[in-house]
């Protein structure tokens, strides 16, 4: 699987809309699915939570949990519905994560996570790697974090995902744990030099190709967050610059094939506003941007949005001189 760039779990914003969204501008960058909890999987609306659109392919799955039993059971599901990969999220900082014991707590208990890891393995053919942080509150040092990786490694896992910061558990916000904790880019590529073989994704911070290019001389690849979701078209630019593919959609190209699938997912129920919050940042650095995203929020973006009004979208972009050309984000 080509983990060159990816696109990172991210809550409330990597649902199947989104990643459908994100497919139709980039064909190779590996999506991942927000973090999905072993217990609701195995005890809820499996469809609901699961299923996918074929289009959206490759899509990795990623889990929420610490009972072995439970994340076994998750991954053959996750299996089951055709995703490509299943991740064991070990970086999420947040208190209700801590609570319920998953996220990046589970730092603290790498063996539990190790035992984990071998009972996902044991029921999926999938691949099975993790994301977590360099560290956690006051553990920060790179002996600590070699350690860790050393253990999970143990069981037979060859990815890694590494948001280049520590997590401060219950004492900032997830948005605070995003930027407050300096990036170490360094435990990253020193991690590489000791795992040569294993696959190493660096994440945390990166906005732009520019940023890309040096991350992939010194690690295996790069995951993006949030600047694939504010600002969706950078991912035209790492088509064209990462993966040498310069048959990239302009961004009206991308809304006019975006309006079959919000019709169908209309007639099945979904709300027009559960899709077009998605695009806000579609036009993000050009010409009649902000009339775009004025008029996302006013008619689409909300809860009762008209559905009436996608058929005259189009309309909206070309006599309001929204700037749809390809090129860079800014």
């Amino acid at each position: 699987m080509n983990r060159k760039v990816s696109v990172a779990p991210m809550m409330d914003c990597t649902d199947r809309h989104e990643r459908y969204f994100l497919r139709l501008i980039s064909k190779n960058v590996l999506l991942y699915t927000e973090m999905i909890v072993d217990e609701a999987i195995n005890r809820g609306d499996k469809k609901k939570l699961l299923e996918f659109d074929i289009n959206e392919k490759p899509v990795a799955l990623q889990l929420g949990g610490s009972s072995a039993n439970l994340l076994s059971q998750a991954a053959k599901i996750g299996e089951d519905f055709g995703y490509d990969e299943i991740n064991l999220n070990l970086g999420c900082p947040s208190k209700k994560v801590e609570k319920n014991k998953f996220g990046a707590c589970l730092m603290k208990e790498p063996n539990l996570v190790a035992d984990c890891l071998s009972k996902m393995q044991s029921v999926t053919k999938l691949p099975v790697t993790i994301k977590t942080r360099i560290g956690y509150d006051n553990v920060e040092d790179y002996e600590n974090f070699h350690k860790f990786i050393s253990i999970i490694k143990e069981t037979g896992v060859k990815t890694f995902i590494i948001h280049a910061r520590k997590a401060m558990l219950g004492k900032f916000t997830p948005k605070q744990n995003l930027n407050i904790p300096p990036l170490k880019y360094d435990y990253v590529y020193k991690l590489k030099k000791d795992f040569p073989k294993e696959q190493i994704i660096i994440n945390g911070g990166i906005t732009s190709v520019d940023e890309i290019k040096p991350h992939l001389k010194k690690t295996d690849g790069v995951m993006i967050g949030r600047a694939a979701y504010h600002t969706p078209y950078i991912l035209a630019e790492i088509e064209k610059e990462i993966f040498n593919n310069d048959k990239v959609p302009s961004r009206q190209e991308v809304i006019e094939q975006l309006i079959p699938y919000i019709k169908n997912e209309l007639n099945k129920g979904t709300r027009l506003n559960q899709i077009m919050r998605h695009t806000l940042g579609l036009f993000h650095g050009q010409n009649g941007a902000s009339y775009w995203k004025r008029y996302l929020s006013e008619n689409m973006c909300v809860r009762d949005a008209d559905v009436k009004k996608i058929d005259h979208i189009m309309d909206k972009i070309k006599y309001n001189n929204v700037d749809t050309r390809v090129g860079q984000s800014a």
